[in-house]
């Protein structure tokens, strides 16, 4: 049987609480994408959930689509680009994370361009990194640090890790709810959960959306836009407790969560 081609697998419903019942927020024209490809959907359609009210897009990419779309990394997203300026942009993060919790082992989920995990090493942590990009996993390990091509649920080290982060990463993934319990099996009781991503509920968002100018919308690998109650309902279903919330100093109108695992 040939395989399918490039596209969307729709969703039956909101991939967060399920409901069936979605409004259209409208379609846009994703061509002009940095790594978009001939073969991929033209187009992503955004809905709002009726029930909870995330904005998420009505389907995901099937592995046809996914293989397209991971042949080729943004440069700014290749290991040791940019190395200081991106040592600054992270160094606050880093060390309100260490105000917390000041060592132990840290791994990182979609590790990009690496500088989240150099920053780490830089305060004294242990690192990890995971990524889908075989050639980015290689680039991280030829700088001597440990890297996996493995997904979130395929790392099996329960309580083996002090921070876990997942930095520009919960959007990309088509069922966050499924992921998070990952996250919570590999943390330590005391672990962290360090989390960023766009937030739809700000001023700067609406302002941009009046404009015309909200470049999330056309963001080729988001399936997901968050806002911060949103995100905060999200975790504590699945066992965590937000303890700060912040501005993000990389991404424009982005958020930064601190969690740890709530008592049961």
């Amino acid at each position: 049987m040939p395989s399918a081609p490039p596209g969307r697998i729709l969703y039956e419903g909101c991939p967060l609480c399920d409901c069936r019942q979605a409004r259209s927020l409208g379609r846009f024209d994703c061509t002009g994408y940095p790594t978009y490809k001939a073969g991929l959907p033209p187009q992503i359609h955004w809905l709002r959930c009726e029930d909870c009210g995330h904005v998420y897009t009505d389907g995901y990419f099937n592995e046809a689509a996914l293989e397209l779309l991971l042949r080729d990394t943004h440069p700014g997203q290749e290991p040791g680009a940019q190395v200081e300026w991106n040592r600054t942009l992270w160094a606050r993060l880093v060390a309100k994370v260490a105000d917390l919790k000041p060592a132990g082992r840290w791994m990182d989920v979609g590790f990009g361009n690496g500088a989240l995990l150099f920053a780490a090493e830089e305060w004294g942590y242990s690192t990890l990194g995971l990524d889908l990009r075989p050639g980015t996993v290689e680039s991280l390990r030829a700088l001597g640090f440990e890297a996996r091509c493995q997904a979130l649920g395929e790392v099996d080290e329960p309580g083996g890790f002090d921070v876990l982060s997942l930095c520009d990463t919960l959007e990309h993934m088509p069922f966050p709810g499924a992921e998070l319990p990952h996250a919570r099996r590999l943390l330590k009781a005391d672990g962290l959960l360090v989390l960023s991503m766009p937030n739809l509920d700000c001023m700067a968002w609406r302002q941009l959306d009046a404009q015309g100018a909200n470049p999330y919308w056309i963001e080729l690998e988001h399936y997901h836009n968050f806002s911060r109650r949103r995100l905060y309902t999200l975790l504590e279903e699945h066992g965590f407790r937000p303890l700060s919330y912040g501005v993000s100093e990389r991404y424009r109108l982005s958020m930064e969560v601190i969690a740890g695992k709530a008592v049961p």
